[in-house]
């Protein structure tokens, strides 16, 4: 493990830097300032440092990572369509329902749609994959998990500007309702398994991780449908802060990683059972080593984990400034903690005790009904001070 780790930094460190990462440099830190430019009079010191994070982190993120270059350039372009479309016809709302690209395209609703139909087709493109052995299928499946990702986050980038021109008072980073948070939850955790997909070289655990995307977009679906949740709504005075774009964030590449983790166990498990009943299977061929899944169930608990925690401390920090005390036991605060507690059991027990294999991969399925219960359950359940969020 650790050796593994420290030929990955020194494979990163060892790489010179290219034209593409000074182009990738100066892009970001252009549009970064282009965006302080034009909306820094409704900023605050602590927006503006969280945009100055938010650009060094993209720029390391594109270093580390050269795949989300493409992807954020294909966001930012969509978008500024987008934008553009707006600003052509007057800045009216009502554009989106006129207008060619926005209304099949780029719109919000338009793109949220297309990364619904794109993450279900990935789901079932990542077990036609597994199934048939086709490289070129898994090609197809990736392809499409990537250009999912990419509309997911077109349309919250849309949603953020189409709050303003509804109403300016309405006008928020679109990370703020359950609706939301869901579309995050979706592109975050496609995002994290892409990822992991590049470094394992290996596709074919993708249709047990998008299963879980895939109940996540049919949630969507229902809740915009059934209760007509896409529509923007002005935040309550608890959300109108700072805080909120980095806790949520980070409170859902924690969610996302937990997922993960437990969809790796499913297919752990599966694996397991096969390889007992028949070792001679071509299944098991197909799928990486158990050891590699169990590996990768850790690291995505870890960094879920690290996420997490983070997102816990500046969610006491948010409520000792909203509501005047850093903890007061609010339903969704005490499931936050189970969630915290049940991971760094998770982690504490394979680093001390040395556990591997089946009982961890039950432990991290168990996990993430732990985790629904505390995204999705309190609010449909319970209520407090978290109750903006209700169903």
């Amino acid at each position: 493990m650790n050796t593994m780790n420290s030929s990955v930094n020194m494979e990163i460190s060892k790489r010179t830097v290219s034209i593409s990462d000074w182009v990738w440099a100066i892009l970001v830190i252009g549009g970064s300032f282009y965006a302080w430019q034009v909306f820094g009079r409704l900023m605050d010191n602590y927006e503006i440092g969280i945009l100055i994070g938010s650009a060094i982190g993209l720029i390391a993120l594109g270093r580390f990572w050269q795949s989300i270059k493409p992807l954020t350039y294909s966001v930012a372009a969509l978008s500024l369509l987008a934008v553009w479309t707006y600003q052509t016809h007057g800045n009216q709302i009502a554009i989106n329902e006129q207008a060619f690209f926005l209304k099949f395209l780029v719109s919000s609703q338009s793109a949220i749609m297309w990364m619904s139909a794109l993450f279900v087709l990935a789901t079932v493109a990542y077990f036609l994959a597994l199934f048939s052995k086709s490289d070129y299928v898994g090609k197809v499946a990736s392809f499409l998990a990537w250009a999912g990702s990419t509309f997911g986050l077109v349309g919250m980038m849309v949603r953020w500007r189409e709050s303003y021109l509804i109403n300016p008072d309405y006008g928020h980073i679109p990370v703020s309702s359950l609706y939301e948070v869901f579309i995050l939850f979706a592109v975050l955790t496609t995002l994290i398994y892409l990822y992991y997909e590049q470094k394992m070289r290996t596709r074919s655990m993708g249709g047990f991780v998008m299963l879980i995307v895939s109940a996540s977009v049919a949630f969507l679906l229902w809740y915009t449908f059934d209760r007509q949740a896409h529509v923007i709504q002005p935040l309550v005075p608890a959300l109108k802060s700072y805080w909120m774009k980095i806790h949520v964030p980070a409170n859902f590449i924690g969610y996302g990683a937990f997922s993960i983790a437990a969809m790796v166990g499913l297919a752990y498990l599966l694996t397991d059972n096969i390889k007992q009943k028949n070792p001679d299977s071509s299944f098991l061929k197909t799928m990486p080593s158990l050891e590699k899944m169990d590996d990768l169930m850790y690291k995505t608990i870890a960094l879920g984990f690290a996420f997490f925690t983070i997102a816990t401390v500046l969610g006491a920090m948010w409520a000792a400034e909203a509501w005047g005390g850093y903890w007061s036991w609010d339903p969704k605060e005490t499931w936050a903690l189970i969630v915290w507690l049940n991971y760094a059991a998770w982690l504490h027990i394979r680093m001390s005790k040395g556990w591997r294999g089946r009982p961890m991969a039950w432990w991290a399925l168990v996990g993430l009904l732990v985790t629904t219960f505390a995204f999705l359950g309190v609010n449909m359940f319970l209520s407090g001070l978290h109750s903006y969020g209700e169903l």
